[in-house]
């Protein structure tokens, strides 16, 4: 059966694990999947591809898997659509089918029987297999019809001689498309404000913006400037020590808060311990909470210190006045000790987990003198279902309980911001951002082991940006093992990010259909793209939209296949249009007429230039300080190309009617990045079509450096840079409110 050269059966085995033979970059070059990637690859994902007879053996494993275990491990179903049948796979020792006999149920989330029906003997035979001298039969089964939305645990005995088998699988039930609210189906068109949380100034804040000043931006943005919607960076909880781990798109875990983010005074503990009260007068205390605050970039290390050191007095005082009894089980007296029980058994397994691997890395790191990550840990502490790590979660539940406090505290806050933005009537409210991956060494990657392909990283193929490829250091996702699992992970993800607010930006939507693969340590030109099962990742996604009632906005920007967007289209995300990509193929400015509705515009992104920084050529400046050109030619020839493109933008202004009569169209001249022309630019892709236009806060003010400048580490403060005004001064920013009322104009709320 498998008589091909060794090299066609690593491409057959290769082609059904999902690996792309070949793909085109983003200059139509065809690149080739070399067999030395293919090797590694599948080698990743846990299949033996080293020689001819492993090959085999894998290729038989695979084309036999769903017979010997009895179903696909997930079905998916759309609502009003027809549901059809589902193949059941069953020995069956007799010849005769009659003898076969299949009973099934369905178990919904809340855990009541949904369905339960015994199938009639005399189906109809799809088809008949023998393997290792066992006859199988596959016989086509019907779902039921009228499924509500949601989770199905679906189980099967059949029958088929003396043997009984047991099938179980996972069936969804999703809605055609993402949430998409009413008004903006109607015509309605929203604006919003962006913006970096850990950046806003305050007089209050300990040195990075945290939910109290989120708060303050809401009353501002909502009541005063009329916005639908407030974009934030990712949110997700990060180790928050420098260089490496403070970018919110390299988080520790994805599925819980950065607690840098906690507001101090909101919490209790705060104001009724007089042990915390002491601690907050004392004037060494205070002088390095003012010496964070009055620092020019986030001094990550002094803040996460300084808060640490509160809410560990404020953990203590809560424990001692809301329970009684010994560790590792303690008993809430109070109603706020039962809030946080609540909280804790809601989250269940997965807060309790990612709180141990907080409290295992602490230890290690305090009993190791260097820093070590999981994966070096002692044996018994490496993987999180291991004795050892229950023995350590009962030595040390007081430390675990700290970790699960500080999510608390977290959630609570950030809930209670969801529900102001709709008391200051925004439709939209919180508009959070979901990052592709998290650190391969984080909580994330310890508990989720089982899904994730540590073998390999992810990146992006070699373009005109980046002629060596990108290389951005995480796992990713094994699309085998991850549907085995029923994509519990996926889901889980998707939910614990859309329930703080009304919109979700999926950074590198192309992930939900294919994914570049590096093999570890091969350079980012030998990978190549590994494909996921789109159909079943965005039901998933559309069925928690749904429930969510959040807008899906997919950012889908570089090397796009057309039929992605296709794809994502009819599924209800909207598209991610930045103004300075969206041009005509003979390179001038696309017209607002020509954005599309079902999509969000945004002038600049957090990995681009401000306005003002690209009008000076900020970028170009920084790059060449940092090396990062390979030659003088090079640094001239983008500093011409800078000038062409602002012409063409001055073009395109004009053409709106928007260009101020003080400007001039010549080429040879171009202003200053003033104010008025922020405006312009801004009302430009207010009058598109797009559904949700956002205004970044470091435009709305002028800021000139950009807040990431991909490729750099420790190079440029990246994720650092504090806003040049306070929250207070922002209230009383006559440019915002200048920018607002001409967007208010064109984007009224109704």
């Amino acid at each position: 059966m498998y008589d091909q050269s060794e090299s066609e059966l690593l491409r057959m085995l290769a082609d059904r694990a999902g690996i792309a033979a070949d793909y085109y970059d983003i200059a139509g070059t065809q690149h080739v999947t070399t067999d030395e990637t293919r090797r590694a690859i599948l080698a990743a994902m846990n299949l033996r591809a080293g020689s001819r007879e492993e090959l085999v053996a894998e290729l038989e494993a695979w084309d036999n898997r769903w017979w010997l275990r009895g179903s696909e491990p997930v079905h998916v179903l759309r609502l009003g659509r027809a549901a059809g049948n589902w193949s059941l796979y069953v020995p069956c020792e007799h010849s005769d089918e009659p003898s076969l006999h299949i009973q099934w149920s369905l178990i919904a989330e809340s855990g009541e029987k949904q369905f339960e029906r015994a199938e009639e003997p005399g189906f109809k035979v799809e088809e008949t297999r023998t393997i290792q001298g066992r006859r199988f039969l596959r016989v086509a089964v019907a779902f039921p019809q009228d499924l509500p939305l949601g989770y199905y645990s679906m189980t099967a005995h059949a029958r088929g001689g003396p043997v009984t088998t047991e099938v179980t699988f996972c069936l969804i039930v999703a809605p055609e498309r993402c949430y998409i609210p009413d008004q903006l189906q109607q015509g309605v068109r929203w604006w919003g404000v962006a913006l970096q949380l850990y950046s806003l100034r305050s007089h209050h804040n300990w040195g990075v913006g945290d939910f109290r000043d989120l708060g303050a931006v809401i009353d501002w943005a909502g009541k005063q400037l009329g916005a639908a919607v407030i974009g934030l960076n990712p949110l997700h909880a990060l180790q928050n020590t420098k260089p490496y781990h403070i970018s919110p798109y390299s988080p520790t875990s994805r599925l819980f808060l950065n607690d840098l983010y906690i507001d101090i005074t909101q919490v209790s503990e705060c104001w009724t311990d007089a042990e915390v009260q002491a601690r907050l007068a004392d004037p060494s205390f205070r002088a390095r909470i003012d010496a964070a605050r009055k620092s020019e970039l986030v001094d990550y290390d002094a803040v996460r210190l300084v808060k640490r050191e509160v809410l560990e007095l404020c953990y203590r005082a809560f424990v001692r006045d809301n329970f009684e009894g010994g560790e590792p089980e303690l008993h809430p007296t109070t109603d706020r000790g039962r809030h946080f029980q609540d909280f804790t058994g809601r989250e269940g397994e997965s807060l309790l987990r990612y709180a141990l691997f907080q409290a295992l890395e602490e230890e290690q790191c305090a009993t190791q003198s260097t820093s070590v990550v999981w994966e070096e840990w002692p044996e018994p502490y490496r993987t999180p279902t291991s004795q050892g790590v229950e023995a350590f979660r009962r030595r040390h539940m007081h430390r675990v309980r700290f970790f699960q406090y500080l999510q608390w505290l977290a959630a609570e806050q950030l809930r209670a911001l969801a529900k102001r933005t709709h008391e200051v009537g925004m439709p939209i409210g919180l508009y959070h951002d979901f990052a592709l991956g998290s650190e391969r060494y984080g909580a994330d990657g310890w508990v989720n082991q089982e899904v994730l392909a540590f073998k390999a990283d992810c990146g992006a193929p070699p373009d005109a940006f980046a002629p060596e490829g990108q290389n951005w250091g995480f796992s990713p996702l094994d699309p085998l093992r991850l549907r085995a699992s029923g994509y519990r992970y996926f889901t889980e993800l998707l939910r614990n990010n859309l329930r703080y607010g009304g919109a979700i930006r999926i950074d590198h939507v192309m992930a939900l259909f294919r994914l570049f693969w590096i093999p570890r340590g091969l350079p980012p030109a030998m990978g190549t793209y590994v494909y996921y099962r789109d159909d079943e990742l965005l039901a998933i996604l559309a069925l928690e939209s749904v429930r969510a009632q959040a807008l899906v906005i997919g950012e889908d920007l570089g090397t796009v296949p057309d039929w992605v967007r296709e794809r994502l289209g009819p599924a209800g995300v909207l598209s991610y249009r930045v103004f300075y990509f969206e041009r005509e193929r003979w390179g001038g400015w696309k017209s607002p007429a020509h954005y599309p509705a079902q999509a969000i515009a945004v002038a600049t992104t957090h990995d681009l230039p401000t306005l003002v920084g690209y009008w000076d050529g900020a970028d170009i400046d920084t790059r060449a300080a940092l090396g990062l050109f390979p030659s003088e030619d090079a640094r001239q020839a983008m500093w011409v190309e800078r000038q062409r493109e602002k012409s063409g933008i001055l073009t395109a202004l004009k053409s709106e009617g928007l260009l101020p009569s003080w400007v001039s169209d010549d080429p040879a001249y171009t202003p200053p990045m003033t104010p008025e022309l922020v405006e312009c630019i801004h009302q430009y892709l207010a009058r598109s079509p797009a559904w949700l236009v956002l205004a970044n806060l470091e435009d709305m003010i002028g800021a000139r450096l950009q807040t990431n400048l991909p490729g750099t580490v420790d190079q440029h403060p990246n994720w650092s840079r504090k806003l040049s005004a306070t929250v207070e001064q922002l209230t009383q920013d006559p440019r915002a409110q200048r920018l607002a009322a001409l967007l208010r104009l064109t984007r009224p709320l109704v």
